[in-house]
């Protein structure tokens, strides 16, 4: 018999921690890092099997990956080995207690109701640990290789919301359904088993654009933001309260995320040049670029200074935001995104299974001692 779960139970991922955790990219080579150094992060099954396990127990919360189809190229061919992330997902739930894991799922590539049913194994297999993060997708390339259109800006939403609302019927409606709209007719829909323990899983989605925040507002538990990049701590916390502000005003409670990369060691001297030696001094040029190319963001579009400050961004982690130092400055950051009132952060490193025990070790228990996180 499955154990009822609320909604509630699944937005706080099994705990009370003021501040959630997780672990971002892990499911692509060279994790989030346009890097060349040797040590970078494999991507391969067996990694991601024993990181998975080393995040569960120590109690962070839950796994992000990225959906990815096609590699950035340069010298590292940036990203072009990555796992499928529903299946990635279901394998790593297989195998862990307490983790959420998220499959990112493009919603123009994947018909619904394939889609509903995928979830939904993957949530059976964790017992109501499975998240969506549902993207709508921006890289024409991709959707090139599966013969697919990428729509306009404002006919992505429209098309995800359609997708979106199939998917939930799926989830919940107790009979067989009908579905009528722009770009979906259904008929005599039937969707069973439902997803585990009575609830529907988590949705994440990290639309930046105002049409992109209002899908998120209407639909999500949370939003992925790069909102600290570059803002004050008041920047941010006024960010926060707006977004929150505008989803209670449409009857809805929604909890900011943002994205980080980690570099702890003992010392500030240690982190900034392990830093500088990875970020800077063996970034992947040509990846960078080849990234930014595909956003028109080159020297012939932007001013030399903005450029190398984009080109520099990127090379970091593919832009999220920079935690570089020991473990007080690094606690002290976290703690500082809490008190702005973002509920979790996703973070990557270099090598996830090299860096993470140091992380567990020294700075989840400052954190503990901060107020942020229950003990274990």
């Amino acid at each position: 018999m499955n154990r009822v779960i609320s909604q509630r139970e699944r937005a706080s991922m099994g705990n009370g921690n003021r501040l959630k955790l997780g672990l971002f990219g892990a499911n692509c080579s060279s994790g989030r890092a346009v890097t060349t150094v040797p040590e970078r992060w494999s991507g391969n099954w067996p990694d991601c099997l024993a990181l998975a396990q080393m995040a569960d127990a120590a109690g962070i919360e839950f796994m992000l990956p990225i959906g990815r189809w096609k590699g950035y190229g340069g010298d590292t061919d940036y990203q072009g080995e990555t796992f499928e992330t529903v299946t990635w997902a279901a394998g790593l739930l297989a195998a862990t207690q307490r983790l959420t894991v998220f499959g990112t799922v493009h919603a123009p590539l994947i018909a619904p109701l394939i889609a509903a049913k995928e979830f939904v194994t993957a949530d059976h297999i964790g017992e109501g640990r499975f998240g969506l993060n549902l993207v709508c997708g921006w890289n024409e390339g991709e959707f090139e290789m599966f013969g697919a259109s990428l729509r306009d800006h404002e006919a992505r939403y429209d098309y995800a919301q359609e997708w979106l609302d199939i998917v939930k019927l799926a989830w919940s409606a107790p009979d067989d359904f009908d579905f009528a709209g722009r770009f979906f007719t259904l008929r005599n829909v039937r969707a069973k088993p439902k997803p585990y323990g009575g609830s529907r899983p988590l949705i994440m989605n990290a639309g930046a654009s105002p049409t992109g925040q209002a899908f998120a507002l209407k639909n999500c538990d949370a939003l992925f933001s790069h909102i600290s990049y570059g803002m004050s701590l008041d920047e941010t916390a006024g960010y926060v309260e707006r977004v929150r502000d505008t989803a209670r005003q449409g009857g809805r409670d929604i909890d900011v995320y943002t994205v980080g990369v980690v570099t702890c060691r003992p010392t500030a001297r240690e982190a900034e040049e392990y830093w500088r030696h990875c970020i800077v001094d063996h970034a992947d040029w040509q990846a960078v670029d080849n990234i930014l190319a595909m956003r028109n963001i080159t020297p012939q579009t932007h001013g030399p200074e903005e450029f190398r400050r984009l080109r520099d961004h990127q090379a970091n982690g593919m832009g999220g935001l920079p935690l570089v130092g020991d473990p007080d400055a690094v606690a002290g950051r976290l703690a500082r995104l809490a008190a702005a009132g973002v509920a979790g952060i996703a973070v990557s490193f270099v090598n996830y299974l090299d860096e993470l025990p140091y992380f567990c070790a020294e700075v989840l228990p400052r954190l503990v001692r901060l107020g942020l996180r229950e003990p274990g």
